[in-house]
């Protein structure tokens, strides 16, 4: 699914009117994997601004990245798990796959994934940890060296240990490796908040979203969650932390 948050497309229409800033940086990113596992992270930018990193990485446990994004960038930033790539960088991930390739050139992650999303210097920063798309890997937003509000953003809790079992993904071995979304599972208006559902009036939390809101009070649960799960900080740079 397309940027299918609410939030976010606002902010990449903002971003666009603004646009860039002649190629001067306007955060790092660090992207730290604090999980016993390699994490394959994937980065897809928004319309019109630069692919970082070429839209993958590989980060194995305990190690980490540093990367510079030009001021007005805007995109999202996810894990991939259990992936296999070869020599010429072909293969799969087990969740949050972009087409099979380590480096997503622009692509996007396949559903269900956890994702942190930005858009920087419009002239606040926006961010996010979202889980409108599910969830696959805990991730958390720490903001330094900014003004403003600033908030860490956390998602530290494995939602694969207490994921439904109508919204389990599970390995060819059996294992809970991700937890769709309601709107992934069932594709029905009043999860997806689109049709007679789809703004902030009719569309509210449900039973399924109330699980990933409970577990990451911060993070977004459904596409209208904004009050409760969108952050602003000025010229700050952002730990992007896996588990």
């Amino acid at each position: 699914m397309a940027f299918p948050m609410h939030l976010f497309l606002t902010l990449l229409c903002i971003s666009s009117l603004i646009g860039e800033n002649g190629g001067v940086d306007a955060a790092t990113f660090t992207l730290k994997n604090r999980c016993n596992v390699t994490i394959w992270p994937g980065i897809q930018s928004g319309a019109g601004h630069p692919v970082l990193m070429k839209g993958g990485l590989v980060l194995e446990a305990g190690r980490s990245e540093r990367i510079d994004a030009p001021a007005g960038w805007s995109g999202r930033i996810w894990p991939r798990s259990r992936c296999a790539f070869d020599q010429s960088g072909r293969g799969t991930c087990g969740t949050g796959d972009c087409g099979g390739t380590l480096q997503c050139d622009g692509a996007g992650g396949a559903p269900p994934a956890s994702l942190a999303e930005f858009t920087l210097d419009s002239p606040l920063d926006f961010y996010d940890v979202s889980l409108v798309d599910g969830f696959n890997v805990p991730l958390s937003v720490y903001p330094s060296g900014g003004s403003g509000d600033c908030s860490e953003v956390k998602c530290l809790r494995d939602l694969n240990r207490s994921c439904p079992q109508e919204l389990q993904v599970r390995s060819t071995g059996g294992e809970v490796i991700a937890c769709k979304s309601a709107c992934i599972a069932f594709n029905q208006p009043e999860y997806c908040c689109t049709g007679e559902y789809g703004n902030p009036q009719t569309c509210q939390p449900t039973n399924y979203s109330r699980i990933f809101k409970n577990a990451c009070p911060r993070a977004y649960s459904y596409p209208y969650d904004d009050a409760t799960s969108t952050f602003t900080c000025t010229k700050a740079d952002y730990l992007i932390a896996f588990c």
